[in-house]
C-alpha cells in the first residue's frame, strides 16, 4: 500500500512523458528508484504511473527504456528494479511480440541476459520459455539477488521493545524499494502475524510510531496498513479509548478504509472519525 497524492491532467502528463527521448526517460526512471515514501510528490507519482502503464500500452518503448537503463551509469540495485517494474509485464504479456528483438538485442547487450534471469520463466508458452531460458543468465541474477536481499545485520523483530520496533518500522518503511532486503520482508511477516495473534501490541506500536513520525505519506501508509489490519470486534473497545485520549490517533483513523467491517463496528468507527476521512 502506498499513499497517492492528487494527480494532474492524464493526457497532458502522458504527452509530456511520451515527448521525452528514451535516454531522458531512462534518467527519470532511475531517479524515481531512489525515492522513498516520504519523498513522493504529485509529479513523481505521475511519472510512476506512466512507467506502470508503459509496458502494457507501449511494449516496444518499454523495451527501449529497459535497454537504456541497462546501459546507464546506475547502481545495480536500480537496474534490478527493472525485473519487477517493467520486465515482468513485458515477458508475461508480450514475449511473443518481442522475442525476436530480445534475442537480437541480447547478442550485443549481455546485461539483458542477466535481467532475463529474473523473469524468463514468466513467458506463457513452452516455446517462448525455452527460447528465453537459452539466453538468460539465471545464475548471475540469483547471485546478485542474494547479495541485495542479505542485510548486514538481521533484525529479530520479536525481541525488540515497542519503542525499538517503532524506530525499526519507520526505518524499514521509509526506504526506497530498491533498498529493501530480508529485514523488510521479515517485518512484513511479523506485522501480519502480530495483527492476528497480538493486536494489543500492534496498537501499542502504532501509538509509539505516532510519537516519532510526522510525515503525511508515512502516516497514510500506517493507516492503510497496520491500523486497518488490527481493527476488529476484539480491538474496538481499546481503539475507542485510545482515540478519546490521543488526538493524533483519532486523526489517523480517518485514513482507514473500514467499509467491509460489520455494521455495528462501522457505526462505532464513524462516531470516532466524525466524517473526517482523508
Amino acid at each position: 500500500m502506498m499513499p497517492l497524492p492528487g494527480l494532474g491532467d492524464y493526457d497532458e502528463e502522458n504527452a509530456a512523458f511520451d515527448a521525452l527521448s528514451v535516454d531522458d526517460l531512462a534518467a527519470l526512471w532511475c531517479r524515481l528508484q531512489h525515492l522513498g515514501v516520504r519523498d513522493q510528490t504529485d509529479q513523481s507519482w505521475a511519472a510512476t504511473l506512466y512507467f506502470d502503464r508503459l509496458p502494457h500500452e507501449k511494449p516496444e518503448r518499454a523495451l527501449d527504456l529497459v535497454l537504456a537503463v541497462l546501459r546507464a551509469d546506475a547502481e545495480k540495485r536500480v537496474k534490478m528494479q527493472l525485473g519487477d517494474k517493467l520486465m515482468t509485464t513485458l515477458i508475461h504479456n508480450h514475449a511473443e511480440r518481442l522475442i525476436d528483438r530480445i534475442e537480437a538485442e541480447q547478442a550485443g547487450e549481455p546485461r539483458l541476459s542477466w535481467l532475463l534471469g529474473a523473469v524468463h520463466w514468466l513467458a506463457t508458452s513452452r516455446e517462448l520459455k525455452a527460447r528465453l531460458a537459452s539466453i538468460a543468465d539465471e545464475a548471475a541474477w540469483h547471485i546478485d539477488e542474494t547479495a541485495r536481499d542479505t542485510p548486514a545485520l538481521r533484525i529479530d523483530f520479536a525481541k525488540l521493545s515497542v519503542p525499538e520496533l517503532a524506530r525499526a518500522w519507520v526505518d524499514q518503511h521509509a526506504k526506497p524499494e530498491k533498498d529493501r532486503d530480508a529485514n523488510w520482508h521479515a517485518l512484513m511477516d511479523y506485522e501480519f502475524d502480530r495483527a492476528r495473534r497480538d493486536p494489543d501490541r500492534v496498537i501499542a506500536l502504532v501509538l509509539e510510531i505516532l510519537k516519532i513520525e510526522k510525515s503525511p505519506e508515512m502516516l497514510s501508509l500506517l493507516a492503510t496498513g497496520l491500523v486497518e489490519d488490527v481493527i476488529g470486534p476484539g480491538t474496538i473497545d481499546r481503539i475507542e479509548r485510545e482515540a478519546a485520549a490521543n488526538e493524533r490517533f483519532r486523526a489517523l483513523l480517518g485514513g482507514v478504509w473500514y467499509s467491509n467491517q460489520p455494521a455495528e463496528l462501522r457505526a462505532r468507527l464513524d462516531t470516532i472519525v466524525q466524517g473526517q476521512h482523508w
